[in-house]
């Protein structure tokens, strides 16, 4: 099978999903100027594992995406979404307070939740915008889907592509394209605090 096909049996929704991801997780590998063999190290996956995934040829584990996202500093949380396609109903996950899982960035702590359902379409999570300028991105954060956020404590700027900064204070929402460029930045005394959901 070359390098281009797509995994067999999977439908059309599943595989521009997979191959989504493999395009992200190969960007960033090469990025890194890492081998397979040596992302795969990192990772604690073998290469031919690696190799799949990038080709599109198996869905990983939440467990496997979680460990390239840390080998690769790749930053970007709707990473962590998995097709919604799994044809069971009825789910439920939980989250007690102050317990989700932890993702730090260089300008964001994460706190994803209900991560344990790793087939679905929407992730929450509550951030603390720690960058306090915007010269501390290296990059615009952009990625597939849709955002909503919700600024919890702490006042901040929201800075995108084709708008004007947008100041933020607790209690004020947002709703927008997640493709285009965009960043925050605290501007209060604490690190604000914001709820978002990432739809993808």
């Amino acid at each position: 099978m070359s390098e281009d096909n797509l995994k067999d049996g999977a439908g059309p929704e599943e595989q521009d999903e997979g191959a989504a991801l493999g395009r992200s997780i190969r960007d960033a590998r090469r990025a890194k100027g890492w081998t397979l063999e040596e992302a795969g190290r990192e990772a604690g996956i073998g290469r031919s594992t690696l190799s799949k995934i990038e080709n599109n040829q198996t869905r990983p584990s939440f467990e496997i995406v979680r460990r390239l996202t840390q080998a690769l500093d790749m930053n970007t949380p709707q990473l962590f979404l998995q097709s919604a396609q799994s044809g069971i109903s009825g789910r439920r996950d939980f989250t007690p307070k102050g317990q989700g899982e932890i993702r730090n960035t260089p300008t964001y702590m994460h706190e994803l939740l209900c991560s344990d359902l790793t087939s679905k379409r929407m992730l929450p999570y509550i951030a603390t915008i720690k960058a306090r300028d915007i010269s501390e991105y290296e990059n615009w954060i952009r990625h597939t889907g849709e955002e909503f956020m919700y600024v919890i404590s702490g006042e901040l700027i929201f800075v995108s592509e084709h708008y004007r900064p947008l100041p933020m204070k607790p209690g004020d929402s947002l709703y927008y394209d997640s493709g285009m460029g965009h960043g925050c930045i605290s501007t209060s005394k604490e690190d604000a605090r914001v709820l978002w959901v990432s739809l993808e």
